[in-house]
């Protein structure tokens, strides 16, 4: 039988789901001076005839890539640090 996460508390939950929107808001803050500052820089250093459409092209890449990891190691850490990786059984795991 499986044991009880600490995410089905709702209290725990609600932390924990504080937490991750904060680090996300974080994220997205240094996301968006990252991509200010590589377009800054794109501007500032690069070739005279380029098209507006690669500026768009590498914001949204910078900006795309950034918001997922962020995201996805978000969830990592929330899963990790609320003990919920613990309360997963391994049918496969072989005690001694």
């Amino acid at each position: 039988m499986t044991r009880k996460s600490p995410l089905d508390d709702p209290q725990s939950a609600a932390f924990a789901w504080a937490r991750y929107r904060r680090i996300m808001r974080f994220m997205f803050l240094l996301t968006v001076g990252l991509v200010a500052i590589a377009i800054a820089l794109l501007y500032k250093f690069g070739a005279e005839e380029v098209s507006i459409h690669f500026y768009i092209a590498v914001a949204l890449g910078i900006g795309f890539t950034m918001l997922l990891t962020s995201a996805l190691m978000g969830l990592v850490f929330l899963s990790s640090g609320t003990g919920h990786d613990e309360a997963i059984e391994d049918p496969l795991r072989k005690d001694d």
